[in-house]
Order: structure tokens, then C-alpha cells, then sequence
């Protein structure tokens, strides 16, 4: 777990840099006078359906190269490695169906959206190029991740992307370049990110390609077959599940409204930074150990991401909160988005759900019973797509918050019972209990006690007391071992400094 708690940290601390110019972006799409709510909208809708096409282009090789890398590393020298060659062709194929299938579904998309949301119509095929290198980008970074280097890919997925996006926002706002410029730019903004780690992976001599089919593949390839079926279909399930909110937004409300949902959900899912980190640096521990048998050690990594996971998410949401008003009108946004503003409250808590579970995603498509990831996927797509439709049309953006809550929710509480009843393990203890009430408590405190003051004083002060609040209570009713170690280590140093 140490070597977890390492990459951890720094990985989540390189990708807050990411959600900085991210926040930065997000505050210059809504401000007013640069661009127009349904100018931002069209940005979300566009990886939106992006990332319903990858469900399709990848045809589940990420999965793939978490699943089976192991083997190929204990049986084969990198440059007899054919895994990575084998997902590239996979993923090429998977695109080439995508662009027929784009094609074919033309005219239904233009029924759907062209009444209140007619730039999707104007530039639906420059969502083809952002796919194709988003789709080669996230198979490298699976490759970078099995092997164990996340922190550079970490920073480029959350991070180097962002960075891009500003530089287009400046060269838009300073009327260097039109809109029209810009969503074309858009559209290729990863085939940087894919030059980057390709020269990384290079550089480190883990960048191979070799045609010729190995014994391990030959020996792995029909469960490979049948995983590609089941991952194939959970991950298109999942993702359309996933960002079906955004694409019935934009199709009953129109891109404005998918603007202010949008923003309100960026808002919402900095709590999830942590989880992003944690999730793909434990995802090829959590592979070793199943193939090794171990269930201790899956036990422990599961029990020990949820708490840490519920604690870090407790923390940011509950600074969020207390603050969102002061943001609204600190920040200067267009008026309009503060209708978001409960639709955060909502997907926070859908958030603080996901995270307080653990890894139980991870655990479930490492292990033995990979197939139950697809069927569970296929229970959230039944309820996402219904309620959705339904919350949108009579609630607005409101009633899709809801919907995720509710999906999320279910979809989690499956899962848990299932991996409670097949592998005997479940991630809560009463440290769970002990954390929300903890972060309740504190969170009363700080908002009857400041909640006259207001202004970039208030915020701070806020924030900075119920961190302090908090986290001595952590420390105190040690909550968590890995945040009592980090806390242990930075005193160490900070004492052998002094000496």
C-alpha cells in the first residue's frame, strides 16, 4: 500500500494542477463577454458523444491490458510483447466502425438536436479526429499504467489537456483566432497528449510493436475473446450511461442548458480528483493480487481506498458547499449559471457515494468475475436512460442530477452485494459511520458560526477552519492509517529540518 499512497499523492497533486486550469477554463467559458452559454455547451456535448464513440472504438483494450498484462510480463521479453501491438490494431478497427456507424446514424442526429442544438449538427464530424487520438491516447495510458508509470500520464490526461484548452480560450479571447478555429483545434488537441506519451513510453523502453503473435496470446486469446464481449458491451453501456445526461439536455433543452449543467458538474467532480489518482495506480496491484490469489491483499486495498476515498471526498465537498454562493458572485459568472447551483448539492452526494465504495469497479473487472462489471453496467444503462428522459423532461437539469443520483446509488449497492456474497469482502467499517459524522459536525460548525461573512476573507477562512476542524478529528479518531502515515512523515521531516 505504500508504494500506492506514493503514487497517490503525487499523481493527485499533479492532476489539482489540472483541475486549476481547468477552473480557469470553466471560469472563462462562463464569464461574461467571451462565450456564449451554448458555445460552452457545444465543448461538452462534443466530449459527451466523444466518449460514447470511444465506448465503441476501443472495443474494451484498456480493460484488456489491465486484465491479461501480467501474464505477458511474467512469460515474455518487452520487445516479444505483442499485447500492446494486439490492442493497437483492435482500437483501429474498433475506430473504422465508428466512422461507418457516425455516418449511418446521420439523419438521427439531426432530428434529435438540429431544433435546439444546431452546432452539434454544424460540427458533427470533427468529433471523428478527437476520438480517433483520444481513443490511441487512453490505450498508451493503459499501457503507461500496467507498467506502473502513472504519474505523467496522470498529469497528461487531467492536466496536459486542460493546458491546451487554455491556450485556445486565450487565442479565442484575444480574437486571434474565430469559433470556428477553435472547435477544429479542439478537435485535435489530443494528438499532442499522444505525441507526449509516446515519446515517454519510448524513452523508458517501453514502447514496442511487434506483429508477431506470441504463445501467450495464442494461449489467452478465446478469454480474451469472451472478456472483449463482456467489457466491450459493459463499457458502451456504462459510458452511454454515464453521459447520457448531457446529450438529453442538449437534445430537449438546448446547449445552454447543457453549459450550466456542465459547469455545475465540473463544480461537483473536483471531489473525484482523488479517485481518479487512487483508481489507476491500484488497478495493476489489484490484477497481481488476483492472479496471485491474493485476497488479503485485495481485501486491504479495497477497505483502504473507501475510507480514504470517503474522507477526501467529504473534505472537498463540504469546502464546496460552504463557499458556492461566495463563488457565484466572487467569480463574476453569467447569472444564468447559478440554476446549477443545487444540481451540484446532488451530484456531490451521487459523487460522495461513488467514492465511499472504494475500488470496487477495479476489483470487479480484474477479477474472476469480470463478466458481473457488464451485467451491473447493463442495470445502470436501464435506469440512467429512463429516468433521464423522464427527470429531464418534467425537472430541467435539476431532474438529471437526480437521475444520476438515483442510478449511481443502485448501481453501486449491486455491486456491493455481489462482491459481499462472492468474495466475502465489503469496504465499510464503523471508521464510515465516524467520517460523515465527523464532516457533519464540522460542516455545521463553520456555517452558523461564519455564515455572516462573505468575500474572498470569508472563503478562506471558511475553507481553512473546517480542513483544520476536520482533519484533526481524522487524525484524533484515526479514521485512516494512510493519512496518520503521511501526517507522521511530514512531521518527521519537518522536525529533522528544525535539527
Amino acid at each position: 500500500m505504500g508504494n500506492i499512497r506514493k503514487q497517490s499523492i503525487l499523481s493527485s497533486m499533479l492532476i489539482y494542477v489540472g483541475f486549476i486550469f481547468g477552473a480557469i477554463n470553466t471560469y472563462l467559458f462562463a464569464k461574461n463577454g467571451y462565450f456564449e452559454p451554448s458555445q460552452y455547451g457545444l465543448t461538452q456535448a462534443f466530449i459527451a458523444i466523444n466518449i460514447i464513440f470511444f465506448s465503441f472504438a476501443n472495443l474494451g483494450t484498456t480493460a484488456i491490458l489491465s486484465r491479461f498484462y501480467p501474464y505477458y510480463y511474467d512469460e515474455l521479453e518487452d520487445k516479444k510483447n505483442d499485447l500492446l501491438s494486439l490492442c493497437l490494431v483492435i482500437s483501429i478497427i474498433g475506430f473504422t466502425l465508428v466512422c461507418i456507424g457516425a455516418h449511418l446514424f446521420e439523419p438521427i442526429v439531426i432530428k434529435k438536436f438540429a431544433g435546439k442544438s444546431s452546432l452539434i449538427i454544424q460540427y458533427y464530424y470533427w468529433i471523428l479526429p478527437f476520438t480517433f487520438f483520444f481513443t490511441i491516447f487512453y490505450l498508451l495510458n493503459a499501457h503507461s499504467e500496467v507498467n506502473k508509470k502513472t504519474v505523467l500520464p496522470n498529469f497528461l490526461r487531467e492536466t496536459g489537456f486542460r493546458i491546451l484548452i487554455t491556450i485556445l480560450i486565450i487565442l479565442f479571447i484575444t480574437k486571434v483566432i474565430n469559433f470556428d478555429v477553435f472547435i477544429k483545434f479542439f478537435a485535435f488537441t489530443y494528438l499532442v497528449l499522444c505525441i507526449i506519451i509516446a515519446t515517454y513510453l519510448w524513452k523508458i523502453n517501453k514502447l514496442h510493436f511487434t506483429f508477431k503473435i506470441s504463445h501467450v496470446t495464442k494461449a489467452k486469446l478465446k478469454e480474451m475473446l469472451v472478456m472483449v464481449s463482456f467489457v466491450y458491451g459493459g463499457n458502451i453501456v456504462f459510458n452511454i450511461a454515464q453521459n447520457i445526461d448531457s446529450i438529453t439536455i442538449a437534445s430537449q433543452k438546448g446547449l445552454a442548458y447543457t453549459g450550466i449543467f456542465t459547469l455545475s458538474n465540473y463544480i461537483a467532480s473536483i471531489i473525484t480528483v482523488p479517485q481518479r489518482s487512487i483508481v489507476s495506480i491500484a488497478t495493476p496491484y489489484l490484477s497481481q493480487a488476483w492472479k496471485d490469489g491474493n485476497h488479503k491483499e485485495i481485501q486491504r486495498i479495497y477497505s483502504r481506498s473507501a475510507i480514504n476515498l470517503l474522507i477526501l471526498s467529504l473534505l472537498i465537498f463540504c469546502n464546496i458547499w460552504l463557499n458556492i454562493d461566495d463563488a457565484y458572485r466572487l467569480l463574476n459568472l453569467d447569472p444564468s449559471f447559478e440554476a446549477g447551483k443545487y444540481v451540484i448539492l446532488i451530484l456531490g452526494f451521487k459523487f460522495i457515494i461513488d467514492m465511499g465504495t472504494g475500488v470496487n469497479s477495479q476489483m470487479l473487472y480484474t477479477s474472476p468475475s469480470w463478466k458481473f462489471e457488464f451485467f451491473s453496467g447493463v442495470i445502470l444503462l436501464f435506469l440512467s436512460i429512463p429516468l433521464n428522459y423522464f427527470m429531464v423532461s418534467k425537472y430541467g437539469i435539476i431532474g438529471a442530477a437526480y437521475a444520476g443520483l438515483i442510478a449511481m446509488s443502485i448501481y453501486n449497492t449491486i455491486r456491493l452485494i455481489f462482491i459481499s456474497k462472492r468474495y466475502n469482502m465489503q469496504p465499510f467499517s464503523i471508521k464510515t459511520l465516524y467520517s460523515i459524522l465527523l464532516a457533519f459536525a464540522c460542516y455545521m460548525v463553520i456555517y452558523f458560526a461564519l455564515r455572516q461573512m462573505h468575500g474572498w476573507v470569508g472563503v478562506f477562512l471558511k475553507s481553512f477552519l473546517f480542513s483544520l476542524f476536520f482533519i484533526i478529528g481524522i487524525l484524533y479518531l484515526k479514521l485512516s492509517i494512510d493519512i496518520q502515515t503521511v501526517i507522521n512523515r511530514l512531521k518527521k521531516r519537518m522536525f529533522k529540518q528544525k535539527k
